[in-house]
């Protein structure tokens, strides 16, 4: 199964949410994960600005699509949105 997270992800305008386009089950799906998530479980420094942000989804990539696949497995509404707590297991 071939699933990536694409590279045009983007911080959101109050900084909490980073946006981006996974392709998981053969197609697009709009995600977006929140800073907390990246800070706790992807090694974001506290208050990191943008571009910190942006090299942790790109780092922690591989865990942060298979949390959107198995929630694409669920049934889950689009877009997924992804918190500290899809990471806590």
């Amino acid at each position: 199964m071939d699933s990536t997270l694409a590279a045009e992800a983007s911080v959101s305008a109050d900084g909490k949410l980073v946006a981006f386009i996974a392709h998981a089950r053969g197609r697009a799906v709009q995600c977006s994960i929140t800073r907390d998530a990246l800070e706790q479980h992807f090694w974001a420094p506290i208050g990191a600005d943008d571009a910190h942000l942006l090299k942790a989804c790109m780092d922690g990539h591989k865990r942060i699509v298979a949390a959107v696949e198995r929630k694409v497995l669920r049934g889950s509404d689009e877009p997924i949105n992804l918190n500290a707590a899809d990471f806590s297991h």
